[in-house]
């Protein structure tokens, strides 16, 4: 029951995130600032794996001999987390942008992208081999994304010119999402791989280069406005909570790796596909089109094919 439950709450936090997200960047009024969003995202998951090490080890004392042992005792070990650091948090402010610019069903289908990158990074840095079968799924994968992405006729009849270019703003932020987080993900696996810091080590480390690289880019970009109005300007319930989704949702995700398995991690992926349509047919007046529905069935059938068959 347990490895079923995970499944679905993997699927349902994966939907939640988009929903939430475009319905909290489309609400007339003011705004919060994405860049300090994404500081309280890291300083959550840095509190909550600082939470788990400390259950690991007992005691106060023993936590912060066990963090300066592997944070202050070796510098150059703990610097080597300051480059998935700098990605993910150029890659979250690129989400905000990219949900702002497209609906919620596209943004989930196109998000699927990362799992070719990810394979590409995972044959170039890791040496990775996979599986032919696997190879012609990221190809269906590829053009079942480019399917979705084709302007219809249908959709661009009204457009404005405006539309126009925040839809190809949004396609480009999520193009480069993807990219950057196919190499992050990878170099990350690579570090847990070669080392003998635990995954929470690990998490407390990005939290530490991601609040101060987040800080670092909220005053290039946003530094007037947050001066000027706050940094918690704009934050209402429905905001935390998309905070809060996306802060543990990887706690989701081991759940899934560690009950159940790969097949099943497909379904649940290839389900929040299913309920992001769903979802915003009636709550964004999102309009299947037929380009639309036959690229986002390539994509769900290559995210099976790819986690059906194993690698080499």
């Amino acid at each position: 029951m347990l490895k079923y439950l995970s499944l679905v709450l993997l699927a349902v936090q994966t939907t939640l995130v988009i929903m939430m997200v475009r319905y909290v960047r489309t609400q007339k009024g003011d705004m919060f600032v994405a860049s300090t969003a994404v500081i309280i995202c890291e300083a959550f998951k840095m509190l909550a794996s600082l939470a788990i090490i400390l259950y690991q080890e007992r005691s106060i004392h023993k936590l912060v001999q066990h963090l300066m042992k592997h944070i202050i005792d070796q510098p150059v070990d703990c610097i080597r987390m300051s480059i998935p650091a700098i990605i993910y948090v150029f890659q979250n402010n690129l989400f905000y942008v990219a949900v702002s610019n497209l609906d919620a069903a596209t943004c989930q289908v196109t998000y699927q992208l990362k799992i070719f990158t990810t394979a590409v990074c995972s044959v170039i840095m890791l040496k990775t081999k996979i599986s032919r079968l696997q190879w012609i799924s990221l190809c269906i994968l590829f053009v079942g994304v480019s399917v979705v992405l084709l302007p219809s006729t249908e959709s661009t009849k009204g457009e404005t010119l405006d539309v126009d270019k925040n839809r190809v703003v949004g396609i480009i932020c999520v193009v480069i999402s993807c990219c950057l987080s196919g190499f992050s993900g990878v170099y990350f696996e690579k570090i847990l791989k070669g080392t003998k810091g635990s995954i929470w080590l690990r998490n407390v480390q990005l939290g530490m280069f991601g609040i101060a690289i987040g800080f670092i880019t909220m005053g290039i970009r946003d530094g007037i406005k947050v001066i000027e109005k706050g940094f918690f300007h704009g934050y209402y319930s429905a905001v935390w909570f998309v905070i809060f989704l996306q802060s543990f949702g990887g706690l989701c995700t081991a759940v899934v790796v560690k009950y159940a398995n790969n097949i099943l991690k497909g379904f649940s992926t290839s389900g929040a596909i299913v309920l992001s349509c769903i979802i915003s047919v009636y709550l964004f007046d999102f309009k299947l089109t037929i380009e639309f529905t036959f690229g986002a069935l390539l994509v769900v059938l290559s995210v099976f094919m790819y986690s059906k068959f194993p690698m080499n």
